[in-house]
């Protein structure tokens, strides 16, 4: 029962920290990255992606449904971010010294641990797709 508790405890943290950002983005637009997917001639319907793996996604991670999707939604997203924002720090660290794309680096091995892993017994996912023994 541990590792279903840790399993929760990812999901549930993953999925709020990342909402947090979506929530932001929902308050108060997405003209930021609408200006850096033209810097990089993307088109602009690729912005609501944004929603789908900071919104749609941790919702579905704090709640156990579809987890390996909703995990590899964030991995999408966080690749997106580190290509698409962070290319020119890749290799850079900050005036403290942490690496310059540590945060979106956690939330990308965050959620491709809890991909690999699986949603565990306290979720919706096993609730409802769970093999029922005879």
């Amino acid at each position: 029962m541990r590792e279903d508790i840790a399993k929760l405890i990812a999901r549930v943290g993953l999925g709020t920290l990342m909402l947090f950002h979506g929530i932001d983005k929902a308050m108060h637009g997405l003209s930021g990255i609408e200006g850096i997917l033209s810097a990089h001639d993307m088109p602009d319907i690729v912005m609501y992606g944004v929603y789908i793996g900071e919104i749609v996604a941790p919702l579905f991670l704090i709640i156990g449904l579809f987890t390996p999707l909703a995990a590899l939604a964030i991995v999408i997203n966080m690749l997106m971010a580190i290509l698409l924002v962070y290319s020119d720090a890749i290799f850079s660290v900050t005036e403290h010294g942490a690496w310059s794309i540590e945060v979106p680096m956690l939330y990308l091995t965050g959620a491709v641990v809890i991909a690999l892993l699986g949603p565990g017994r306290v979720s919706l996912d096993h609730l409802l797709y769970a093999r029922k023994e005879a």
